[in-house]
């Protein structure tokens, strides 16, 4: 019993040490009554002021127009989608016509070496033998 009331002990000094450091002041975030630093160059662009920000939503409800910049991005953003669909659609049906006549050609060379088999198989020497698609030199 005595262990679990000495690692009690040393977990509440570690705590008490960790809240009154100093570190641990100085990791936490500031409250916003600071004077917020007013961004330059393109980070200007990107974030707006804290009025603008507050009031970004109260201005935009669903049923508020959009503007024809947000519009004109939306269109380009759904168009270069549907671009890229049409891309991988094509790469797959490329790659399988490819794949069938693959194996219409491969089903048409078993065919030719069956039939061929056949053929001498069967030859009784009466006849002369089929030249089917063979070349005489």
């Amino acid at each position: 019993m005595s262990w679990t009331y000495a690692t009690l002990l040393g977990l509440l000094a570690v705590l008490l040490a960790l809240s009154l450091s100093t570190e641990a002041e100085t990791a936490a975030v500031p409250d916003s009554t600071g004077k917020a630093k007013d961004p330059q160059g393109p980070l200007k662009k990107i974030f707006m002021k804290e009025a603008d920000a507050s009031n970004f939503f109260r201005r935009r409800s669903r049923r508020a127009s959009k503007s024809q910049d947000e519009i004109n991005a939306e269109q380009r953003q759904i168009l270069a989608a549907d671009e890229r669909k049409r891309e991988f659609h094509e790469e797959k049906r490329n790659e399988f016509e490819s794949y069938a006549e693959e194996e219409h050609d491969e089903q048409n060379e078993k065919t030719r070496e069956s039939t061929e088999q056949w053929r001498e198989f069967h030859y009784d020497g009466m006849h002369p033998p089929h030249e089917y698609n063979r070349q005489s030199i």
